[in-house]
């Protein structure tokens, strides 16, 4: 059982649920059974089911339909609805991946479920020593930002030490996993299924031509333009820091166009804060709705620069080996930086624009693509759940 609730969600789990279809094509006496469950965290279409369309994603046979709220009513909410789900279906494997509420809400759920054993018919869970509960497996395990103001680093910590089994995309995440105490047999080194992803849909994606650059009123990207996303509170619910942001943008611009999908909670601060409509009137930014998976990709390829608050979109542009710039203190993606093709730059102007025009100007670094970014990592990690349930070693 295969749990998504946010955009990130989607991504991470399409080249699994490939992974498991490829495995069933290769093993027709001894199939897997993938139930996706969908917790309705994002509820909209250009945030969920145009993702599930464009990634060729099994649709969910269940959805909680949760929608918006407070965290603590949210992860309630989630815990409250998926609890009588996993007792009806009793899966051998609670599958999660990323750190969103909908990850943590279902971990707590599952590590504390007691299946019956007479209604549960699978060998491997009659000899699980600690009970009759699911094995709960954790993609994307062991990230850390250190930073505890994060929602998403408390559901990641959370979500870790509850796991069976936990899958990292990068060596600094066994350093973290291990310093909190979590026995080393437990984690497995798999590669990023997030490549995965951008690797099967990357063809796809470049025999698009988006939108932006069909329309003649826009500014010319075709020689080159900057892509920008900003979605995190913390940037874009206090309107000094999002002005600074925009600010830059606009310094920008006029040597290297951007283009600005704008997430619905920044267009919404945008206009609250009297800001969206100096933005239109900036002939060098783009403001465009939400775009899909296939057409935001497509834009992303051929990018000469990125700037973001977003984790997925600083393991793209490394693999991609495309300059982005992070407008956060911090990162639980240090690969990227180490190894990658990122900057870590925090949100003060003169910093983000000294970073823009060194790489602007031909000084930024080269980067290279992080060990196990190979497009392989799901099928790893069906591989060793396949291992694990067929032989009780657990």
């Amino acid at each position: 059982m295969s749990i998504v609730g946010a955009r990130p969600n989607f991504m991470k789990l399409a080249s699994i649920a490939r992974a498991i279809e490829d495995y069933n094509a290769s093993n027709k006496n001894a199939t897997i059974d993938h139930l996706i469950v969908h917790t309705g965290q994002h509820y909209d279409d250009r945030m969920s089911l145009l993702f599930f369309e464009e990634l060729e994603l099994p649709k969910p046979k269940i959805n909680l339909n949760v929608g918006s709220a407070s965290h603590a009513i949210q992860t309630a909410e989630i815990m409250k609805r998926f609890e009588p789900v996993l007792l009806k279906h009793q899966p051998d494997v609670v599958l999660l991946v990323g750190d969103v509420n909908s990850t943590i809400a279902c971990a707590l759920v599952a590590s504390k479920i007691q299946y019956n054993s007479q209604q549960h018919g699978s060998t491997a869970q009659r000899q699980h020593s600690k009970g009759l509960r699911p094995l709960i497996a954790h993609v994307e395990a062991g990230l850390r930002s250190f930073d505890r103001n994060m929602p998403e680093e408390i559901n990641r910590i959370l979500t870790d030490a509850l796991s069976d089994l936990l899958f990292i995309t990068e060596e600094d995440a066994l350093v973290n996993l291990e310093r909190e105490g979590i026995p080393r047999g437990k984690i497995y080194f798999v590669g990023n299924v997030m490549i995965d992803t951008l690797l099967i849909n990357l063809k796809k994606a470049e025999h698009l031509k988006p939108l932006v650059m069909q329309n003649n009123s826009y500014p010319n990207v075709k020689n080159g333009y900057g892509l920008v996303t900003l979605h995190r509170p913390s940037n874009v619910d206090q309107p000094e820091t999002l002005n600074a942001l925009m600010d830059c943008l606009k310094v920008i611009s006029p040597r290297l166009p951007v283009i600005f999908p704008l997430h619905p909670r920044t267009k919404l601060n945008l206009e609250r804060f009297g800001i969206y409509q100096t933005l239109t009137e900036s002939n060098g930014i783009v403001l465009t709705e939400p775009l899909g998976y296939l057409e935001f990709l497509r834009l992303l390829k051929s990018a000469t620069l990125v700037l973001t608050d977003s984790g997925g979109i600083q393991e793209e542009t490394t693999f991609l080996k495309i300059p982005c710039i992070t407008l956060r203190e911090n990162t639980e993606r240090p690969v990227t930086i180490s190894i990658g093709t990122n900057y870590l730059v925090g949100t003060t102007p003169e910093k983000i624009l000294e970073t823009a025009f060194t790489i602007l100007d031909g000084r930024g670094k080269k980067g290279e693509i992080p060990p196990l970014w190979d497009g392989k990592a799901a099928q790893r990690i069906i591989e060793i759940l396949v291992n694990k349930i067929v032989t009780s070693d657990w």
